[in-house]
């Protein structure tokens, strides 16, 4: 249980010293941009922003909130989709943003790894370490805005999980801070480690409410030597099935994207962006684009291999048309089009965005059946499914009629579609949330459908280190009566 603050006035006055003017802030104008999520669902008060610069700095103030029963609610780059790092309206809490903890510690092009702070932009990581010729094999549409911190805390997937696995396997080591300001270091990369729990898995996906992500060992891979991407066209999810199979047995050993867009997402898009343009001559009800790569031979090579592996689709009929980018230009216009579908469809009006997972082998058989039951039931409403096909995580995706009011459809119609779609994933042995987090945005439906068991687990080792409830309090654990 999260307890009243205890004496806001001295707490105030002793975090102001701690951290100095570049650390603590009370001026509205400082805190308000912190205040809602990415996606504008949600929004809360705080009664101070803080950014503190070492880890230091972030343990004392964990003891000082501790001591004075303020909670916390720490926050990377704000990109999260789940409201997870936004907090509610009581104003009792403080923002702990992580943004200012922002420094490459060390890399290693040897040991392939490097120590990285929370607050660490993705995309320069990326630049960091192709700098150094290498890579990180973990990117998403946020990349410019996201943070390291919030990735492991959310043990965030994006484009790339299909070779390279979620967050959760690019972490080497770990270093933390406890609700009680202690510091867990666990930042030295081990392969074999067998003395006991491992307990940086634990921390990892946590969304902050075991303890707070201030910097991560994480592993890096050669650079690429060779790139090959087509955006090709087909008929029906089902051929995308069977297509993803064929490459995958054709270029398996490269194969490390295989990303769905239905023919309404592209749409979207193309009305977005001014400059977008179709990479097929027709429309087809279906797109993917497949992403090979590979650290030896060149370009050529693989694009030859890819074609080859798509020719032999099409004499089969799992596709009706097909592009291979020429150039990396060609390529990240086709990546393009994928990252900027989330953007588009927000543009289009209300919705309720719906991240889950099911049996990858299932996937095609559930969007087929879950859309139409979703449009039947809620008449005007449109159902679009895209994304990580080969992982079995798609974004579900249920477009408002166009009537809706804004705000007050996705509070009324919208959570009962949500339910009735969680409800559906259930029955087909899936997850509400398959790459997002559980946040604030279904922390009740987790509790309302998540395993008794799984649960009571989760409760005690919340208990266990955080008995003051005092972080991140109301996401991702349910409580004992929701």
């Amino acid at each position: 249980m999260t307890h009243p603050p205890k004496n806001t006035d001295v707490f105030l006055t002793k975090a102001a010293q701690l951290l100095g003017p570049k650390g603590f802030s009370q001026e509205p104008e400082d805190l308000e941009q912190w205040l809602t999520d990415w996606r504008g669902r949600y929004s809360g008060r705080a009664m101070a922003l803080a950014s503190p610069a070492s880890t230091e700095e972030v343990a004392a103030l964990v003891k000082l909130c501790a001591a004075h029963r303020v909670p916390i609610v720490p926050q990377g780059g704000n990109s999260g989709m789940a409201g997870g790092a936004t907090p509610d309206n009581s104003g009792t809490a403080i923002l702990l943003s992580l943004r200012r903890m922002n420094m490459i510690r060390s890399l290693d092009a040897k040991a392939e790894q490097a120590v990285c702070e929370a607050g660490v932009i993705l995309q320069i990581f990326h630049e960091s370490a192709e700098a150094a010729n290498l890579r990180f094999p973990l990117t998403l549409g946020g990349k410019g805005s996201a943070t390291i911190g919030g990735l492991i805390s959310t043990n965030a997937g994006g484009t790339q999980v299909l070779r390279h696995g979620t967050m959760r396997a690019q972490v080497l080591g770990i270093e933390a801070v406890l609700a009680d300001g202690s510091v867990f270091d666990a930042l030295t990369a081990l392969k074999k480690d067998n003395r006991g729990f491992d307990l940086k898995q634990l921390l990892i996906g946590s969304e902050g409410t075991l303890g707070i992500v201030t910097a991560a060992t994480l592993r890096l891979l050669p650079a690429p030597r060779a790139r090959a991407t087509a955006w090709v066209g087909l008929s029906t999810i089902t051929d995308a099935r069977r297509l993803l199979q064929h490459v995958d047995r054709a270029l398996a050993d490269t194969l490390e994207g295989f990303e769905v867009v239905p023919a309404h997402c592209l749409d979207s898009v193309l009305d977005h962006l001014p400059d977008a343009r179709n990479p097929l001559a027709k429309r087809h009800e279906w797109n993917a684009l497949i992403e090979c790569v590979a650290t030896d031979g060149d370009d050529q090579h693989l694009r030859e291999r890819l074609e080859t592996a798509l020719a032999e689709a099409i004499e089969a009929g799992l596709l009706e048309d097909g592009v291979i980018a020429s150039n990396t230009r060609q390529a990240e216009v086709f990546w393009t089009l994928r990252d900027s579908i989330s953007a588009a469809e927000r543009a289009l009006g209300p919705a309720m965005q719906h991240d889950i997972s099911v049996p990858v082998e299932r996937m095609p058989e559930f969007i087929l059946a879950a859309a139409p039951a979703i449009e039947t039931a809620f008449p005007g409403t449109s159902a679009v499914a895209f994304g990580h096909l080969g992982d079995g995580n798609v974004h579900f995706h249920i477009l408002a009629p166009k009537d809706a009011t804004p705000g007050k459809w996705e509070d009324s119609e919208g959570k009962a579609i949500s339910a009735r779609i969680y409800d559906l994933v259930t029955e087909w042995g899936g997850s509400i949330s398959a790459e997002h987090g559980i946040g604030q945005m279904k922390v009740a439906e987790l509790g309302r459908l998540g395993d008794p068991v799984a649960l009571a687990m989760m409760r005690s080792v919340k208990l266990a280190l955080d008995p003051h409830g005092l972080l991140n309090p109301g996401k991702l654990v349910p409580t004992q009566s929701t």
